[in-house]
């Protein structure tokens, strides 16, 4: 918590970008820090991987979840925006790492 307002990242795909952005509208008015995903790789910023050769995307690709899970280790929950129940690998496993760090998991739709 930084000062009296809890820190929230924002996780799930980013094939929901007007969902990722309406919680982060409600979550900041409702008093929270909330982090979210630095591009929207499904659903916007196609154009960040075009010239990327198939090394360099899986490096990048690795980085982008890796500081995800840095986001997740500087907040005191997570909030799934799992549109319809949705729920990708990636964001499994920021779940799983989230849960083992005690961190609390909220979502935007009942599991």
């Amino acid at each position: 918590m930084q000062g009296k307002y809890p820190v929230i990242t924002l996780c799930g795909s980013t094939r929901f970008k007007d969902q990722f952005m309406e919680a982060q509208k409600r979550l900041t008015l409702e008093g929270n820090i909330v982090i979210s995903v630095g591009l929207f790789g499904h659903s916007g910023d196609q154009e960040v991987w075009e010239n990327m050769d198939e090394g360099t995307l899986t490096k990048t690709k690795e980085m982008l979840d890796d500081m995800h899970k840095r986001k997740i280790d500087m907040a005191d929950s997570i909030y799934v925006i799992n549109v319809g129940g949705y729920v990708g690998t990636s964001t499994k496993s920021e779940i799983e790492h989230a849960i083992a760090h005690g961190k609390e998991v909220r979502y935007l739709e009942e599991p």
